[in-house]
């Protein structure tokens, strides 16, 4: 009987602890890098690195989330990029997008066929059509093109959402900013899977547009039309993608719906899982007027 009972507990003892040790290699937290881009804007606008500041304290109390804020661009030694399992880009894009300065573009392509996940919000949407498009096509599932793609300040209406855990817990809202809508996607919208999408009327397609200031025949053709301003993609290298058009104005960000989609995608593009209600936090005036940039002289 002894011997039975000596046999049962060593037999216990070896079972119990390779999924304990399993468990505590898989609970380790997913490393998130947040990229505020450099001033360009006057107060209260392209607020990146506030903005990037902010978002990591709407996620303190993610335990599965090990997040790093960069800021003023691309960082200096990108070794903090090192095992990441999401990137935010958060910042000016077109030609001076951080992606496309020295060979940084050949850099993060090399995170991206690793499966790293990667978001842009609002102008790092933006590069030119001969000179990352390509990339962005196949990272993120599309991206802005100059004078194809338009800019203006409206208030979209965004009222379905498709069941997607980016969009748990998001109720309809409307909030004004410059929600940049006819994105170069992939052709068919393959593999893209659109989140917020509304119907701009006539007069935000007749413009004036922030710039150019249009407006486009091929925008105003459109009427009728639905647009989407956040999407996302599941790419074959295992990564996952979201562009996010908005984040404008730094005001914003208090707004819960607003905030909480961004959220939500920041957790997924890392594959962390989403709360059912999606990611909840609180944003005071306090918290808005915090880490903006200095005031251009």
């Amino acid at each position: 009987m002894a011997l039975s009972r000596r046999r049962f507990l060593a037999a216990s003892a070896a079972v119990a602890a390779t999924p304990l040790l399993s468990f505590a290699a898989d609970d380790k937290p997913k490393k998130l890098v947040l990229i505020g881009g450099s001033m360009s804007h006057g107060p209260g606008d392209h607020e990146f690195n506030a903005g990037v500041k902010l978002l990591a304290k709407c996620l303190e109390g993610v335990k599965s989330l090990q997040v790093e804020v960069v800021n003023n661009g691309y960082p200096k030694d990108d070794s903090i990029l090192d095992g990441a399992a999401g990137i935010l880009c958060y910042a000016d894009g077109g030609g001076g997008h951080p992606f496309l300065k020295g060979k940084n573009l050949e850099r993060i392509g090399k995170r991206m066929a690793s499966g790293v996940g990667l978001m842009c919000a609002h102008y790092a949407v933006e590069v030119p059509k001969d000179i990352g498009a390509t990339e962005f096509r196949d990272w993120i599932g599309g991206c802005y093109e100059h004078e194809w793609s338009c800019n203006p300040m409206w208030s979209p209406e965004f009222k379905e959402f498709p069941k997607h855990p980016i969009t748990n817990g998001v109720k309809p809202f409307s909030i004004r900013d410059e929600w940049y809508f006819n994105m170069r996607f992939r052709p068919k919208l393959e593999g893209v899977t659109p989140l917020l999408t509304a119907v701009p009327n006539e007069k935000v397609r007749n413009g004036p547009y922030v710039y150019p200031k249009g407006p486009y025949k091929h925008i105003q053709e459109g009427a009728g039309n639905p647009e989407h301003m956040m999407w996302c993609v599941e790419r074959k290298d295992g990564g996952r993608g979201v562009g996010f058009t908005g984040g404008h104005t730094h005001k914003n960000w208090q707004d819960d719906n607003f905030r909480k989609v961004v959220l939500n995608a920041l957790l997924w593009i890392c594959k962390v899982d989403v709360p059912t209600e999606g990611v909840e936090s609180r944003v005071n005036d306090d918290d808005i007027k915090a880490n903006l940039d200095p005031k251009k002289k």
